[in-house]
This record gives C-alpha cells, structure tokens and sequence, in this order.
C-alpha cells in the first residue's frame, strides 16, 4: 500500500556530512542509495512511500547571520540531490499528489522553524517560491515568532508570529504545529486555515513535553486539522523496547477522539537515532501496514496512508 511521510531530516544530514568532507575529506552521502539514509530513494521504494516531505531544519544555536545560509544549504541539496533521483517529483502544487503515477515518489519541501528567515518576510515568500508546503514556526526553543516546547516561559505567538500564519494562509500551505509551546498551539487554532502536526504523538500514552495532549488532539479534528505520528521512541513509550504495536497503541488513541480520518505518518526517519522494532528506515513501511491491516479496516489504514492527507489538501 502505497502512503505519505509527512517529516524527515534527510536534508539536515545530507548537509552535515558535507560539511563534515569539507573538513576532513569523509565520503559524502548518495542520497540514491546510501545506507546511512533513513529515506534514500531505494528505501522510499522498497517502503512504497508515494511523497516524502523533506524538512529544512536550521540549529538554533547557530550565529543569526549564518542561518539563511544553512537554509539554502539544504535546499540546494532538495534541488541537486532529492530531485535529479529517478522518480522523484517535485510537489509545487498540492494537485500533483493526485497526479502521480505508478513508480513516482512526490518530494514535498517543508521548513521546521523560522529561525532560517528570522524577521525578514522577503525570505519567508522566496521560500514559497522555492516550494515550501508546510512551516513549523519554531523547533523546541524560542524564536523571533513563538515559543517552542522546550523554552520554560511558554510564551505564545508574537505579532510576526501571527503575520506568518497568516502569510501561509494566503499561499495554501500547512502551519505546523508540532514542537510548538502548548500557548502558541492555541493561538494556531485560532488563526491557521491549513493546522498540521507533521510528527506528534499522544501525550496519554507518553508523557514526553513534544507530544500533544488530548484537548489539542481534539481541537486540531475539530479544525480540520491533521496529526501525522512519528516513529521516535522517546515519543512513543516511556522505557524497554518499542514495537509497532506500541506506536498503533497512539493510532487507537487518537481515533477514539474522532479522527480516524485525519491521522497519517510523519516518521522523523534520518532525525532520530533510535528505532521501533521493524521500521528502522523508510524501507520497512510495509511492516506498519502489514500490522495495521490486522487492527483496521483495509479503507482505514488506506485513510492513514495517505488518503487522510489527500482529503485535507488546502485549497
């Protein structure tokens, strides 16, 4: 069964290693079949990925004035790597998703904090014109737009922070909220038309600060929002090993609030280091499937899949 990634930092890694060659010759990374990618194009395929988001992820602690440098860093990769792959197409317009043909993987650019365009708004639009989607306004720290999980003041959105809502409004694309402090989330709601969580889970069943508790899980359905869980195991159980049935148990939860149409997968692949038994890489997707298959319907997990998604393109 053919399905949707919503969140991967293959762009991140593919830059890291560059600069690590740059540094002390080490070999770099074939984004085609490198075994140290998470999503390589030969995993995506093996998995039947269908589109991959591949998020733009500047660290934090960076000086401000390398951090758009960074961002194009990794856009440069998007562009000289992800896309000359073959099969890959590059999703500028959410009616591609519906376009695609068999053996063809859409590549979806997203960006996970605002810090890479600070306060300069000029930047923010010339990321909408290099094919950004979906923006995450901050990662786990506090940025010029909001604070995230991690900054102990729990601030929500500042007025930037609402222009850009408003800004990815207007261009069609997804505000995300995962990562975000739980006032700012709410501000979201008040404001977003397009609300996505592009890998969170159910802080029910784990009590970790990037999972979303039940009154946000409720009210991104109400909105017509989505949730994508993610595959990180901190994020999934507390302690011990973690199973697909583990991270299923987060799927339950979240339909037993409604929205069994508006759940998908966002797996985190090439930004974690630990792994659920059985999807240790993109590759491995059809043990989810498979294991979803014996809980759910066949048009359910299909929902999960990737028609969930398709049915809440904005428009």
């Amino acid at each position: 069964m053919k399905l949707i990634d919503t969140h991967c930092d293959a762009l991140l890694k593919l830059q890291l290693t560059k600069r690590l060659h740059m540094v002390n010759q080490t070999d770099l990374l074939s984004y085609q079949h490198d075994p140290k990618l998470d999503t390589n194009l030969e995993r995506l395929k093996q998995g039947k990925v269908a589109a991959q988001f591949y998020a733009i992820f500047v660290e934090p602690d960076l000086p401000d004035n390398e951090k758009w440098q960074h961002a194009l860093e990794q856009i440069d990769f998007f562009y000289n790597d992800v896309l000359p792959s073959p099969g890959m197409v590059h999703i500028r317009e959410w009616n591609q998703l519906h376009d695609l043909k068999e053996g063809e993987i859409g590549a979806v650019l997203t960006l996970e904090g605002a810090d890479a365009f600070g306060n300069d708004l000029t930047k923010l639009r010339t990321l909408y014109r290099l094919g950004v989607k979906s923006v995450g306004l901050t990662w786990n720290n506090a940025n010029l737009c909001a604070d995230g999980v991690g900054e102990p003041r729990g601030g929500g959105l500042t007025l930037l922070g609402k222009d850009v809502v408003k800004l990815n409004n207007e261009h069609r694309v997804f505000t995300d909220v995962s990562h975000l402090s739980i006032k700012g989330f709410w501000d979201v709601m008040d404001l977003a038309d397009y609300p996505l969580a592009s890998h969170s889970n159910a802080r029910a069943l784990c009590d970790h600060v990037r999972n979303l508790y039940d009154e946000q899980i409720t009210a991104m359905f109400q909105n017509n929002g989505l949730i994508h869980v993610v595959f990180n195991p901190p994020f999934i159980k507390e302690d011990g090993t973690t199973t697909i049935s583990d991270l299923i148990k987060h799927i339950d939860h979240m339909c037993a609030l409604g929205g069994v149409k508006q759940i998908g997968f966002g797996s985190d692949f090439d930004g974690i280091g630990q792994f659920v038994e059985g999807l240790n890489h993109a590759g491995e997707y059809q043990n989810l499937i498979n294991e979803l298959m014996k809980h759910y319907k066949e048009e359910e997990v299909r929902g999960f899949a990737y028609e969930n998604f398709l049915n809440h393109l904005p428009q």
